[in-house]
């Protein structure tokens, strides 16, 4: 059983919506990391969530592999078809479908990016604060459980997704959730499909909470002489209570990497870049008890802004860190692993992975969306040289041996797709074969995203 013997059902539903075109093929089959291109056999783009589920009940019949793709932004090889088959685009479902000021929340499809949504959500006074990093699409975030600079505040998607229409494997679709802002009816089968990368269903609507805009904004840029200062001010800032909304660190090897892309004219030292929210005299407040604790810790003095565009051009330079750090090695690939700890652990975890790296032959600077003590190391590999690839794996894997001894975890955000794969047994024991049997309940013939997430 193959694609070949559902194409005539999926041609005569989608016409010129299935593709098998090269260069379509080529542009699915890349990843945003170091892993080989793979293709799938064939593309479909659906409008409607009756299209997708007659596209899932062929590939259930006929035994296809069916892969989701939003915009191709994840880190661990999710959305690459390993197996073939056919990758549903959700590029032509991407309207916002209702905004409800009154109960902040919205209704959307899942092709609808962050930065698309915020775009329309401007004139509300209200916006949706989970900030990856890239303009990733919200389905795409959705399945990935996804995170970012300002999870801090604002909480991850598992926080802000209240209800998911989802279609299954044999092309069931079913709601999960409302827009009730709690509820005691069942198991939560939102808070199971968030994360599920795809393995269970396809998502194809989401309601989504919204949060008001805040009245005034600072942000603000600090170094250090050590690590150590650094992540102490993150510590203690956090348990201080004040209500960060971002706070990120920057070791002196992307400090380094942002002055040869963009001339940022940064000491080569630890940073932190920091945001607060709130009312005016309470964002002064924070950015002042934040410079003490800068200062008690041995910091640089605290340098912060309240003038949008400084604030736009400092997170439009981290959000562009990954190609900054790629730049400093030209013609590399980066393997680009995350891991996370508990608050009080931050500093030991990140001190031993610094000295890990110290003495390693390949570069990996280290960037963290510090605050909830979720760090990522960018391990730069020449790609015509496997020892390097051999290496920046077992830096990653010592990275989440690290992670797990510290009571923490292998990822914090990226997700597991192909890249943590390894290490899901160690972290979640018995747990992990659970996993694999609700994947067998609701896809028996394993069809959805095969050889990712579970055992």
């Amino acid at each position: 059983m193959s694609l070949p013997d559902a194409l005539d059902t999926l041609t005569s539903l989608l016409g010129n919506r299935l593709v098998t075109s090269g260069s379509d093929l080529a542009n699915h089959a890349r990843s945003e990391s170091h892993f080989p291109d793979a293709a799938p056999e064939a593309v479909a783009y659906p409008e409607t969530t009756e299209e997708v589920s007659r596209i899932m009940a062929a590939c259930h019949a006929h035994g296809v592999p069916v892969t989701g793709w939003g915009a191709g932004s994840s880190l661990e090889a999710q959305s690459q078809p390993i197996h073939g088959g056919l990758v549903v685009d959700f590029s032509r479902m991407n309207r916002l479908l209702e905004v409800r000021p009154e109960d902040m929340d919205a209704t959307l499809q899942p092709g609808l990016t962050r930065e698309e949504l915020n775009t329309e959500l401007r004139a509300t006074g209200l916006f949706f604060p989970v900030d990856p990093g890239a303009n990733a699409s919200l389905g795409g975030m959705a399945m990935t459980r996804a995170s970012g600079t300002t999870t801090v505040r604002y909480g991850s998607m598992r926080d802000n997704v209240l209800a998911l229409e989802v279609v299954l494997a044999d092309g069931r679709v079913i709601r999960t959730g409302t827009r009730a802002r709690k509820s005691s009816a069942g198991y939560d089968l939102t808070a199971l499909m968030l994360g599920s990368e795809g393995t269970l269903g396809l998502v194809t609507e989401m309601t989504v909470r919204l949060h008001p805009q805040p009245e005034a904004i600072s942000a603000g840029i600090t170094s250090f002489e050590s690590l150590t200062g650094a992540v102490e001010t993150v510590m203690e800032t956090i348990q201080s209570g004040i209500p960060m909304a971002r706070i990120e660190f920057a070791d002196a090897a992307v400090a380094r990497a942002f002055n040869g892309y963009a001339n940022a004219g940064m000491e080569e030292k630890p940073h932190l870049m920091v945001e607060f929210h709130g009312a005016p005299e309470q964002v002064r407040a924070d950015a002042e008890r934040f410079a003490e604790i800068v200062q008690d810790n041995g910091g640089s003095p605290f340098r912060w802004s309240d003038r949008p565009e400084e604030r736009r051009a400092l997170w439009d330079m981290r959000h562009k860190g990954y190609y900054a750090i790629l730049a400093s090695r030209p013609g590399s690939r980066a393997l680009i692993t995350d891991i996370c700890v508990p608050i009080s652990r931050l500093a030991e975890a990140v001190e031993e992975t610094q000295e890990d790296l110290a003495t390693a032959s390949i570069p990996g600077p280290i960037l963290g969306h510090v605050g909830d003590g979720n760090f990522h190391a960018i391990l730069l590999v020449d790609p015509d040289r496997p020892e390097d690839l051999a290496e920046a794996q077992a830096l990653s894997g010592r990275m989440v041996e690290r992670a797990l001894r510290l009571g923490g975890t292998s990822t914090g955000e990226h997700g597991v797709g192909l890249g943590k794969l390894a290490y899901m047994q160690a972290e979640h024991g018995e747990a992990w074969d659970v996993m694999g049997t609700l994947k067998a309940a609701l896809d028996p013939t394993g069809i959805l995203n095969p050889g990712k997430l579970v055992p």
